[in-house]
């Protein structure tokens, strides 16, 4: 799972300069269209990040958790429910 968590940090990273991006061109007075095409960018990739770490808690908070199918089925739903509303 370490591998995960590096891989993760290394997405956020990646976001975090695309943010700073997107500052300098805001600064800059980039033209519009150039600004959305690059916060539509980091939108994805947030969502990307968003997914994988869905994922991530999927497959292994919840194995450790794992004391009755209900309960399970219950932590899913909800775990789902709260990534969907942030979207």
């Amino acid at each position: 799972m370490e591998k995960d968590k590096t891989k993760l940090i290394q997405r956020f990273r990646r976001i975090e300069g695309q943010i700073r991006g997107l500052q300098r061109m805001i600064e800059s007075g980039r033209a519009c269209e150039e600004i959305i095409t690059q916060f539509a960018s980091i939108n994805g990739a947030l969502k990307s990040a968003g997914f994988f770490i869905v994922m991530y808690y999927l497959n292994d908070c919840l194995t450790r958790k794992a004391d009755s199918v209900e309960n399970i089925e219950k932590e899913i739903e909800k775990v789902i429910k709260t990534y969907i509303s942030s979207m």
